[in-house]
């Protein structure tokens, strides 16, 4: 579940907690399908190396080693990062790097669906994602262009990282509520001005979530939650998103759910009709 505003959240806690120049000391994969490829060749990979700098890559947590390399995680669904002083012993938990200050970084995940991986470099990593909606490089008329180019729906092309990396289920529904666009309208028919707007909405929506620290959508143990366990709080601002049969806060038509490209989808039939 994790999007673009969880996984800065939780990118921006690990920096402010310091794990930027910390060497890992020990590497304990307790289920080795969490990482790709042989595990006791991860771990042993990885012993006594310095972790340089944290950061974001589209839904990747991105530990950038000294020696240039990039450890990468993606949380897929439940992943979680614990940062912690005092040892515990939790089934879900899958991986833990213990650092040279003590601390240790859990990897804490339910389902088992999260992967962290080594790579070389960003090109190797990152290779199959599309540009992010926050990079100042994808303006809105590149944005306009690249819909244009596209005869597929508009909720599985925005879901698509080839085509914009970040987004997920809970941002897409709440952009194309924004811009009242239908999520099953071909992206080829939006004009120029109308992609813009959209642009401009998934931005908007996405540097709010990550002002309130993302969305946690409940109170079960593979919901997101930051490092230190806190809870996103952008669940009170969302328009449409899990809303199904609550009134549009802008028509008071009741949003409907639906399922486009196998995903969960809630619009307002009213507001976003399929042109």
């Amino acid at each position: 579940m994790p999007e673009l505003p969880e996984v800065e959240t939780v990118v921006r806690d690990l920096r402010a907690a310091g794990v930027a120049g910390r060497c890992i000391r020990r590497v304990e994969v307790l289920h080795p399908s969490v990482v790709v490829g042989p595990a006791d060749k991860f771990a042993a990979s990885l012993k006594n190396r310095k972790i340089a700098a944290v950061e974001r890559r589209a839904k990747f947590i991105v530990f950038r080693l000294a020696d240039g390399e990039l450890l990468t995680l993606h949380l897929r669904m439940t992943g979680q990062l614990h940062l912690m002083r005092e040892a515990r012993s939790d089934k879900h938990d899958h991986l833990r790097l213990t650092l040279d200050d003590g601390r240790t970084l859990v990897y804490h995940d339910p389902r088992r669906f999260g992967r962290w991986k080594l790579a070389r470099n960003a090109a190797e990593a990152f290779h199959h994602l599309g540009p992010e909606p926050l990079d100042g490089k994808l303006s809105p008329t590149d944005f306009a262009e690249r819909l244009r180019r596209h005869r597929r729906q508009l909720k599985p092309l925005l879901l698509d990282q080839t085509f914009l990396a970040g987004l997920g289920n809970i941002y897409v529904d709440e952009s194309l509520w924004a811009a009242k666009l239908h999520p099953q309208r071909l992206a080829s028919t939006v004009k120029p001005e109308v992609a813009k707007i959209l642009f401009a909405a998934i931005r908007r929506i996405l540097n709010a979530a990550i002002r309130q620290r993302g969305t946690t959508l409940g109170l079960g143990e593979g919901n997101f939650a930051s490092p230190h366990q806190t809870r996103g709080r952008y669940l009170t601002r969302l328009q449409a998103y899990g809303r199904g049969g609550e009134p549009c806060l802008r028509c008071g038509t009741p949003i409907k759910r639906t399922t486009v490209g196998q995903r969960g989808t809630h619009f307002c039939p009213a507001c976003q009709r399929k042109r």
